[in-house]
């Protein structure tokens, strides 16, 4: 398991996963390609909703006080780490998705609902079911990093990235481009087909974890390392 695996994502989430490779027999190094703000925003009556709808478990790190007069409503989260996240604040999960916000929004039958979106500055637009309103309150920012210049040189020499967030995978794409780092020596392996897509291509080869949960994007990453799959 000698190649190299690069993990690019914000703290906390990347001292975890680093630990967790290297206990793997990774050889896994990273940085952050971001930093997550919170933005200034103010909460509306909660009475006005029948539910939130969160995309990512920054919002609930970055949410501040405004999210107390939430609490009542019920959470649809995009994924588990979210869920998480909402429950660690007092929210009650209603809903659990499996592959982005739009998925769930079609999956989990909302028609009729009047929804509250709690997003980031940068997010995907969604296409909501027929009768179904959603407001937008954008709590947390992200400001990009650049990649340090040992890193850079490491990534130079290829391995496999893991991303976690489109927001990772757009940063790395950029980042390679400014630096003329060549893509076509590195795997990528994303948590999930959007972020996957977002990387763009170049790449060595691009796959995608079975789910979008942090153990099941490692175990790909042990066996492309095991199989030496490129």
């Amino acid at each position: 398991m000698s190649r190299p695996v690069f993990v690019f994502r914000p703290e906390p989430g990347l001292s975890v996963t680093l630990e967790t490779a290297r206990a793997l027999g990774l050889d896994a190094r990273g940085c952050p390609l971001f930093e997550v703000e919170p933005a200034e925003w103010g909460a509306p009556t909660a009475d006005d909703y029948d539910g939130l709808l969160v995309g990512s478990s920054n919002v609930f790190r970055h949410g501040g006080i405004n999210l107390d007069r939430l609490v009542k409503l019920p959470v649809y989260a995009v994924g588990e780490a979210t869920a998480e996240g909402a429950r660690e604040k007092g929210f009650i999960v209603s809903r659990t998705g499996r592959g982005g916000l739009q998925a769930l929004l079609d999956e989990a039958k909302l028609d009729g609902r009047r929804l509250l979106r709690l997003a980031g500055e940068a997010h995907v637009e969604l296409d909501p079911p027929e009768g179904t309103h959603i407001d937008t309150r954008v709590v947390y920012r992200t400001v990009r990093l650049d990649i340090p210049e040992d890193m850079a040189a490491a990534l130079g020499k290829g391995g496999i990235v893991l991303l976690h967030s489109g927001e990772a995978a757009v940063r790395l794409r950029e980042e390679c481009e400014r630096l003329g780092i060549d893509r076509s020596a590195i795997t990528v392996a994303a948590l999930g087909p959007r972020i996957a897509g977002m990387a763009g291509d170049g790449w060595q080869s691009v796959h995608t974890s079975s789910h979008p949960r942090d153990a099941e994007l490692l175990a790909l990453v042990e066996q492309l390392c095991q199989t030496g799959a490129g």
